[in-house]
């Protein structure tokens, strides 16, 4: 039997996974779990290359999982129209981890939920809550400002340049497209402050260190984390990133072996109890040699697909964690690379022109490569559709947003698009 889509119904007595955002991070959800035979309903609202996966069993378009209520709204209504009782939820967006957790009593009536309860993500929500939650566990993090008025300002002309970032990243990204701005001089900083005020409020507006180097000196820290244990690890480095200095995302990721981003990393774990998948990102600053925290993910990460080849197939174990089967401990080996090749074959040629990076490292980060975001040959037609669907979904992601964004900033949106696009080109 065929549901509207051609696609085959859903058998009900089996426990299958909803997954709320189907861009790359959810297409590997939806292949580590659908290759294990489990039903699979995307939810989204817009296109998107997991609705092409061959283990994509139903995708449902809904017109906005932004808005907290309407996403709770959403995903309960598609669950009781399908019959999806019991499923196990998969949260692939910030602003979803926040609408799940608060709602974490209401949904769990009828899903089994993987987001922590509020009491836990608010420490990863808010950067804010973050960093002093850090500060108290002797946890290096940077040098971090939030002052509420322009005038404030001055006290901190003598620190430039800084970065500034929200406190909550969706409400800011979502108003200007931009994961921080850069201040070099007093007007600057005045500038883009104002600029910040008018999208968000003040309190969220932080004003930070500029932590030296690119990507090169950015690690990840990811784990299935329950009882205050690792159940599963994984420690990457982010070798490549666009823009290099404030990468929005990484472009190439390999697995390293990293002792002191563990013990960093589990001590803040430890103390919000917290349960599920996670992905820690630290900056070695090389002032002082520390690795110093920049931001907590409270779900699966961009890059996580990298787990299955490694060893680690992260979406597996909490999904089994859920339905109460075994979970066996795990550690990703070393040396196993993630690459995103639409975007990192233009970063990676800019990188070579400007002399960042040799023809032989560029070899071998791709040797190493197991895993791409989006290609592969079991599945190939997402990877197919994203190129078909590059226009769509660089209008979608960086044009839409620019009309709030500083000059520079929009500048940069425009050349990463461009740099996105050209990555299609054969």
């Amino acid at each position: 039997m065929k549901a509207p889509n051609g696609k085959t119904l859903m058998k009900q007595q089996q426990v299958g996974a909803i997954i709320i955002g189907g861009e790359h991070p959810g297409l590997g959800i939806a292949r580590s779990l659908g290759r294990r035979g489990i039903p699979i309903c995307v939810i989204d609202d817009q296109h998107s290359v997991s609705q092409f996966s061959k283990y994509v069993t139903r995708v449902v378009r809904v017109k906005d999982l932004r808005d907290e209520h309407k996403t709770v709204e959403s995903v309960l209504e598609v669950g009781q129209r399908y019959g999806l009782k019991g499923w196990v939820l998969f949260p692939t967006r910030d602003e979803t981890v926040a609408a799940f957790s608060r709602n974490r009593d209401r949904l769990a009536k009828f899903f089994r939920v993987t987001t922590a309860g509020w009491e836990t993500v608010r420490w990863a929500w808010d950067k804010k809550n973050t960093y002093d939650l850090a500060e108290e566990l002797g946890l290096p993090v940077p040098h971090t400002y939030n002052p509420r008025t322009e005038r404030e300002l001055a006290d901190l002309y003598s620190r430039l340049p800084l970065a500034l970032k929200p406190a909550v990243k969706e409400n800011f990204f979502y108003a200007t497209g931009a994961k921080a701005w850069r201040a070099d001089t007093p007007d600057q900083l005045n500038e883009l402050f104002r600029k910040a005020a008018q999208q968000i409020r003040p309190e969220e507006i932080l004003i930070q260190e500029i932590i030296p180097g690119d990507g090169q000196r950015q690690y990840s820290y990811c784990a299935f984390f329950r009882d205050g244990e690792a159940l599963s690890t994984l420690v990457a480095k982010r070798l490549r990133q666009h823009p290099r200095e404030f990468g929005r995302a990484a472009t190439y990721v390999e697995t390293i072996e990293h002792p002191e981003v563990e013990e960093l990393s589990e001590r803040f774990l430890r103390a919000i109890d917290y349960y599920g998948l996670v992905e820690l990102e630290f900056k070695q600053d090389p002032r002082d040699g520390q690795f110093k925290l920049l931001d907590v993910n409270a779900r699966t990460w961009g890059f996580h697909s990298i787990g299955l080849p490694a060893g680690v197939d992260f979406p597996y174990l909490l999904y089994a964690d859920q339905v109460g089967k075994p979970v066996d401990r795990c550690r990703a080996r070393a040396g196993v690379g993630w690459l995103r090749a639409v975007t990192d074959f233009p970063t990676a040629a800019a990188d070579l022109w400007a002399g960042e990076l040799s023809l032989g490292a560029y070899w071998r980060s791709l040797r190493h490569t197991r895993a791409e975001s989006v290609f592969c040959l079991q599945d190939p037609l997402p990877s197919a559709a994203e190129v078909l669907m590059l226009p769509y979904l660089v209008t979608k992601k960086y044009f839409a947003k620019s009309g709030g964004k500083s000059e520079i900033q929009a500048a940069d949106d425009r050349e990463e698009a461009d740099l996105t696009a050209r990555g299609s080109v054969k």
